[in-house]
């Protein structure tokens, strides 16, 4: 089985998706239903019609426009490129037996859990008030690196909850390391909170606990999150515009791209500003 070889200084840059190195397995094993982010319904396992033969997309840059939002908003962490070339070793699932094809789609969620997991744990080696915890957070990481690189019936019968939650409960220690020192006042915890559509506009949320945070349409210009801990929640079509994110813990790209904002929204160095936010008014 072929080697990943990375000179990265930052190991979260081998998380990063490279379809150029992925046989357009996310257009493919996962499944999809017509709605407003998806313009026709899939299921698993079955080519989206816009998949080419060269495992690119053919309306790529027409995808919002089209009615694939969803598919601007989702990332894979660089697990598309690792099952591809890795896991099955630069085999592509159009070559050889159904089973083997079915193998490959049934892997690449698994190895897509893990390599998101990897991008949290990685960034919790990035901040300072995290280091009493460093130690563990590195045993965990090669734990997880190991489980990544099993074999694809391995990864297929693996119990990636159980490891998730393992995960969980460390960086949540991390979490409550890092935000005791951030600004504001009392810490705010709205982990799991149904924040739909709530308005909080130009709100003190330094250090908050965002955990799991429904926060779908909410109105969070101009708002202070320097040093919240953002993982797992739900930004689609949060109103990000002139916030300030700088600090934010656990922020993906898959949430900013499903989020609004603009020119004016400050961000961690981490993740970069969605194209699309140039056209949001």
């Amino acid at each position: 089985m072929p080697e990943e070889v990375s000179t990265s200084q930052d190991p979260r840059d081998e998380l990063r998706a490279d379809c150029g190195r992925c046989f357009g397995l996310c257009c493919v094993a996962l499944p999809f239903a017509r709605s407003a982010d998806f313009a026709i319904d899939k299921r698993a396992g079955e080519p989206c019609p816009n998949l080419r033969g060269d495992s690119r997309c053919g309306i790529h840059s027409r995808l919002r426009t089209e009615g694939f939002t969803g598919c601007t908003v989702y990332d894979c962490f660089g697990a598309g490129q690792h099952v591809s070339q890795v896991t099955f070793g630069g085999v592509d699932w159009r070559s050889g037996p159904k089973e083997r094809a079915r193998l490959m789609f049934d892997v690449f969620p698994v190895v897509r859990h893990l390599h998101e997991l990897l991008w949290y744990l990685n960034e919790a080696l990035t901040l300072p008030a995290a280091r009493p915890v460093h130690a563990e957070v590195r045993r965990l990481i090669a734990t997880t690196e190991g489980l990544a690189r099993q074999s694809p019936e391995e990864l297929a019968a693996l119990d990636v909850g159980a490891h998730r939650q393992e995960a969980g409960e460390l960086l949540l220690r991390v979490s409550e390391l890092v935000r005791a020192g951030a600004g504001g006042g009392r810490k705010k915890d709205r982990r799991g909170a149904d924040l739909m559509g709530a308005r909080l506009k130009g709100a003190d949320l330094r250090g908050a606990s965002l955990r799991g945070a429904l926060l779908i349409a909410a109105d969070l210009t101009g708002a202070d999150l320097r040093g919240a801990d953002l993982i797992g929640a739900d930004l689609r079509d949060t109103d990000l515009t002139d916030a300030d994110l700088t600090g934010a813990i656990f922020l993906t790209q898959p949430q900013l791209n499903a989020a609004k904002g603009g020119p004016g929204t400050r961000l961690p160095e981490s993740v970069t500003r969605p194209d699309h936010w140039a056209t949001h008014d």
